[in-house]
């Protein structure tokens, strides 16, 4: 222990300090030689050596019995640390550092593995693809045997997760590790560097994939110099996505198509490097919205953002009215129509119509405007006018421009005169509670200036009011009146008809419905099955006062639900049936009168089996069916 003293008239002060003296041999324990060391041949190694020694020892190395020293490729450092460089497989071994000291020596040994440099023998190479196909960039190496080596991808610095990126898969094994990208896309280009790592080495080798793709869109659409049927464009080029633009196109759209259009444009063909062009052929007076679309040797690019909308110039109106035709109508009128004109062909505000016509063979034409856009039809009205006269007609077009042309001149007739007769003859007879048969004979060709197209049968109830008349129109001299009430007292008429109108009515005929046929279906019905024969028979239906007397019966019956129907009359309560066996039936029976079918009865369903007899019996009273099964012989049973 060792003391100092500071002292002065004030006072004195002390410090203390221990000092220690250690002394120990070298000792390995805590910082031994790495017992291991791998290393690829024609790399460096160093073999550090650490002992605890008091004083400091003494290091030296030795391989085996024999001790080192410094040479070209060995290096014994001051720190006792040996460099060996430029390492060859007779470099492999045992290495031993030995430390001594004035208090003993002591030693540590470890191992140098020497292995073969791993080495990539088929590097990925730099390529170029394009949008959509499918490349493999290699990455194969030699390696020691006794080294399995891990692969891994970068792409633009970052590594690849191949379970995340479906465009991206590693394929091989062993000493290789491909790279598969699926699809490329333009996103894709970039560095792809492959990494090989073994617990000895690393290696890499770099590639650039460029994808060449359809042309991005072109920039900053600019409309300028519009006039009634011409703009003027310009834009910015997109990027070319590595392959050059060879032409642009031009689209439109307006309210009146159906998307976008390609338009023409002058020049015709708008190559790479120009970026304006004139867009020609345009209607006047309509709203256009423009894009620009490049294209390269992949493909078509995306359009351009939308331009800002314009509106062409009016102009004159180009385009007369198509299908001028007309006819028909009433008596003392010349009807005229025509295609109207859509609007993007009007070219201008305040568009109409002038509708002009004489009679055939004058020179002065009557002349009428019309100022909706719309109208479609002109009806010119005056009572002089002959039946069926020949006028020439044609139809022009104008806007708040001027004049646009007529269109070729036609000729129409005017509407014809109402037949002057009416049918004479008329007959009706009743056909049932329900139904009226009429018939008459024609006009004469003299009673109608134009082509007849067909009569009016008008009929209602005796003592109705017109209003409630009811109206059924044919082509021939004959109609069936259905739907009517029975014991009803119907009055009826006929017109003839053209197409100016109808004519006068006949004298009306007045016809008695019959009564209703009876309301009650036929009741207890009993059937009786043998074989393939059924025999029915039922209760004779009795007629109310205000119904038809009963005149015979109808049967009809089908198999199951949907076969095809039957039906058998009789005047009598019975029937017997011939069917074939091995199918249910059903039947139903009905009235039949003057005044038509009655009610059915209920669907009976018979089940028909071979070697089987059954009967059965229904009543509508009590909805119910019996139904009694025999068995044939026994003799019977088994034939």
């Amino acid at each position: 222990m060792y003391q100092c003293l500071a002292e002065n008239e004030h006072g004195a002060i002390y410090a203390s300090a221990e000092l220690k003296v250690v002394a120990s041999s070298p000792d390995f324990s805590k910082s031994p030689v790495k017992k291991s060391m791998l290393v690829q041949r024609g790399g460096e190694v160093i073999m550090e050596c650490r002992p605890h020694a008091s004083p400091r020892a003494t290091i030296s190395w030795r391989r085996g019995g024999e001790f080192l020293k410094d040479s070209k490729r060995r290096t014994i450092m001051k720190d006792g640390t040996l460099r060996i460089t430029n390492i060859t497989k007779s470099d492999g071994g045992r290495y031993t550092c030995v430390a001594k000291n004035t208090f003993g020596t002591s030693s540590s040994t470890g191992s140098l593995v020497v292995k073969e440099a791993t080495k990539i023998t088929i590097p990925p190479l730099s390529v170029d693809a394009t949008v959509g196909e499918s490349i493999v960039l290699p990455c194969e190496v030699s390696r020691d045997p006794s080294l399995d080596p891990t692969f891994k991808w970068f792409f633009n610095g970052k590594l690849v997760d191949f379970n995340r990126q479906d465009h991206f898969e590693m394929i091989g094994g062993g000493s290789a590790g491909d790279l598969m990208i699926r699809n490329i896309q333009l996103k894709h280009s970039g560095k792809y560097v492959c990494m090989v790592h073994t617990v000895v080495d690393s290696v890499s080798a770099a590639a650039d994939l460029i994808v060449r793709g359809p042309p991005g869109a072109p920039e900053g659409l600019i409309v300028g110099e519009i006039t009634d049927s011409t703009a003027w464009l310009s834009w910015g080029s997109g990027p070319d996505n590595h392959s050059p633009v060879i032409r642009y196109t031009i689209q439109a759209r307006t309210p009146f198509s159906i998307g976008w259009q390609a338009i023409r444009t002058v020049p015709d063909s708008v190559p790479g490097q120009m970026l304006h062009a004139t867009v020609i052929d345009l209607n006047p007076w309509v709203d256009y919205e423009f894009r620009v679309v490049a294209i390269n040797n992949v493909g078509v690019g995306e359009p351009s953002m939308p331009s800002k909308q314009i509106r062409t110039k009016a102009a004159v109106p180009e385009v007369a009215p198509a299908n001028v035709s007309g006819g028909g109508g009433s008596r003392g009128e010349l009807v005229i129509q025509w295609e109207p004109i859509p609007e993007e062909l009007q070219n201008g505000e305040e568009f109409g119509y002038v509708v002009a016509f004489r009679p055939l063979g004058t020179s002065t034409w009557q002349q009428t405007v019309l100022s909706s856009p719309e109208a479609s039809r002109y009806t010119f009205k005056n009572a002089s006018i002959p039946p069926l006269l020949q006028f020439e007609v044609k139809v022009g077009v104008y806007n708040s421009i001027g004049d646009g042309p007529f269109s070729n001149v036609v000729v129409v007739y005017s509407a014809e005169e109402e037949p002057s007769e009416a049918p004479p003859r008329v007959w009706a007879r009743t056909l049932s509670a329900s139904e009226i048969e009429v018939s008459w004979e024609p006009i004469s060709q003299t009673a109608s200036s134009g082509k007849l197209i067909g009569y009016k049968v008008i009929f209602w109830e005796e003592g109705m009011q017109d209003s409630h008349a009811e109206v059924v129109t044919v082509t021939n001299t004959a109609a069936l009146l259905s739907g009517l009430k029975g014991s009803t007292v119907y009055q009826v008429s006929v017109r003839a008809q053209n197409s100016a109108g109808a004519g006068p009515s006949s004298p009306a005929v007045n016809v008695t419905t019959r009564k209703p046929p009876p309301s009650q279906p036929p009741e207890n019905i009993k059937w009786n099955l043998t074989n393939s024969k059924i025999f029915l028979n039922w209760d004779h239906v009795k007629a109310m006062g205000n119904e038809s007397e009963v005149t015979g019966y109808k049967v009809v019956f089908r198999q199951n639900w949907r076969g095809k129907t039957s039906v058998v009359e009789t005047n009598s309560t019975s029937m017997e049936l011939q069917v074939p066996s091995g199918e249910d039936y059903l039947i139903e029976i009905k009235t039949s009168s003057d005044g038509g079918d009655g009610s059915s009865s209920s669907p009976i369903k018979i089940p028909t089996m071979s070697s089987l007899n059954s009967k059965g019996h229904f009543s509508s009273a009590s909805r119910r069916i019996c139904a009694f099964v025999f068995l044939y012989s026994l003799k019977d049973s088994f034939i």
